[in-house]
């Protein structure tokens, strides 16, 4: 029991290593062969001759264009989103009903909803065929591209709709921080409008607390692998696609060109993050006087609209994607314009589930493992922030975005490098730990906010029957954080699911995984298949959502005030 605190103020340090001496280590390990050293591949000397090769790739402009494009306009559509959502139904039953949805909505992976969104989009998707052939007048689907259009604008939409209920979900954790609750009131009492009373009050003092998941999520679109493997354009494709398949060329030379690849894509993504930065300063310029200025409403009604109509279409996006999942999965004969499979069958899960035997079973203990290493440095560090009687410091809250900001294609290639260098075998055991990387963050921001404001009082008063604070932490504190800790077990879980180029790069292809399976199927022509595997990426997350709502109240079913303390 002694050793419970200098055990517990280890963990800390712990967690910082982990998340950042992997993404220098890849750094470092991607730097060498994009500037020629790589003597295992007879890269004995350095030379800019890569880069003089990728800069003479066709269309090198174009998928940096590609690139930068969604990361920016998929992070500035869903931060407007969630911001005109917020300010139009604060303390209303509307946002109490979205937080329900949001664990659910965060629970489907990436690559399922990318699947999902082609199979609702694509000319003979399921919009189309709801339309077909009556008002459209469609008796063949419409000729258009999608998903693949040169411009990006499915990328871009597939992007959003996971990107809207991660910034939502920071955004309602950051709000108790701000005091939003007691500026919107304050603002209302002055007659202001709702819309504007948050655009005002609450909105100022908002944006820095989410500044970080914001820079995170256009890091992540800036240079997402599987979304735009899914959505987006192959002639010429978003330039961290170019890399995964320079990466995985026959051609080992071309190790070299992805190495420098991978350095022009972090390059991309921190100008993507200066870019932003630089609207930042310009729009607090711009909005100075209208935010100092005593009108009470500026187009409340058509702001409040627009945010209620682009959250109900992403919500409706989001589960027509998935009932197009659903009925290709089950459709025997589906012919174009029908809107509905007929017949019915099950052969396609028939034919299926001898072959996902492999892919779940590796897919659930990767995750598993990643979100229970996850999970207790979580709850090490939180424990020693307690004990301390201190917060996080900055430098540590940037170390805990790190893995999110840095593009994985850049350090993730070079975490192979160094492992191919130091002998060590690609396996489940690499590609655990590079899971780790991702799901760490996620499981820390799910948790803290609950772990930070627990009634301290609880404590006190079993610290004053002579508990010592190990006593404390085993049998008050974790008992009283069981949802949140198995909710945000849920949230790691789901992420380390979803979890494409870590696997594929670690395990040197050799692991396959219900998203590597997916991903995999969804450039093929089987749509049942490949909504089958989609689905089964589906269930893992709601499985576990299920039970993080359920254990609670079946292992403490004597102890309500547990549940509600």
């Amino acid at each position: 029991m002694r050793l419970f605190s200098p055990t517990i103020r280890t963990i800390p340090w712990l967690a910082m290593a982990l998340l950042s001496l992997p993404v220098a280590g890849g750094l470092a390990g991607v730097l060498a062969p994009a500037l020629g050293w790589l003597p295992a591949l007879g890269g004995n000397e350095l030379t800019l001759e890569h880069w003089r090769t990728l800069v003479a790739t066709p269309g090198l402009a174009d998928m940096v264009r590609l690139s930068l494009s969604a990361g920016l306009a998929s992070a500035l559509i869903s931060l407007a989103i969630v911001m005109l959502f917020l300010g139009a139904f604060a303390e209303t039953r509307a946002l109490a009903l979205v937080r329900r949805l949001l664990s659910p909505l965060l629970a489907v992976p990436h690559a399922a909803a990318a699947i999902g969104i082609a199979f609702l989009l694509a000319p003979s998707g399921l919009a189309s065929r709801l339309l077909s052939p009556w008002p459209s007048g469609w008796d063949t689907p419409p000729d258009y591209l999608f998903p693949g259009d040169p411009w990006g604008l499915g990328l871009i939409i597939g992007l959003v709709i996971k990107e809207v209920p991660f910034l939502l979900l920071m955004s309602l954790a950051a709000l108790p921080q701000c005091q939003a609750q007691a500026r919107l009131r304050l603002a209302r009492s002055l007659g202001y409008a709702p819309v504007t009373a948050f655009a005002k009050a609450v909105l100022p003092g908002l944006y820095p607390l989410i500044r970080l998941p914001i820079y995170a999520v256009i890091a992540f679109a800036s240079a997402n692998v599987e979304v735009a493997m899914i959505l987006g354009p192959t002639t010429p494709p978003p330039l961290a696609v170019a890399v995964v398949r320079w990466i995985n060329d026959p051609d080992l030379s071309m190790r070299f060109v992805a190495s420098a690849a991978a350095l022009l894509q972090l390059g991309v993504t921190l100008a993507a993050l200066g870019l932003w930065w630089l609207g930042e300063r310009l729009v607090a310029s711009l909005s100075r006087t209208a935010l100092t200025g005593g009108r009470r409403e500026a187009g409340d009604r058509l702001w409040a609209g627009a945010g209620g109509l682009a959250t109900l279409l992403a919500v409706l996006l989001l589960g027509g994607s998935l009932m197009g999942l659903v009925l290709w999965s089950l459709a025997a004969w589906w012919p174009f314009p029908a809107a509905l499979p007929s017949p019915l069958s099950y052969h396609a899960w028939q034919g299926a589930l001898p072959g996902l035997k492999e892919p779940l079973t590796q897919t659930a203990l990767i995750g598993l493992a990643a979100t229970g290493l996850s999970l207790l440095l979580t709850v090490g560090a939180l424990e020693a922030e307690h004990l301390r009687h201190r917060g996080m410091a900055a430098w540590a809250e940037l170390v805990l975005y790190l893995p999110l900001v840095v593009p994985p294609v850049a350090f993730l290639f070079g975490l192979v490098q160094l492992q191919v260098q130091a002998g060590l075998a690609p396996g489940a055991l690499a590609v655990i730990l590079a899971h780790s990387l991702f799901v760490l963050p996620y499981v820390f921001l799910s948790l803290a906010e609950s772990y930070r404001r627990l009634d301290p009082r609880w404590a006190q008063v079993a610290a004053s029957l002579g508990h010592s604070q190990a006593s404390l932490f085993w049998r008050v504190r974790l008992p009283l954080l069981t949802v949140p800790i198995l909710t945000a077990a849920a949230v790691g879980f789901s992420v380390s699911v979803g979890q494409y180029l870590p696997t594929l790069l670690m395990s040197a292809g050799r692991l396959s995984t219900l998203t590597t399976e997916a991903v995999s199927l969804a450039s093929g022509g089987d749509r049942r298949l490949t909504a089958v595997y989609a689905l089964m990426q589906l269930l893992l997350p709601a499985l576990g959502f299920a039970l993080a709502l359920a254990l609670p109240r079946l292992l403490m079913r004597h102890r309500s005030g547990v549940l509600n303390p």
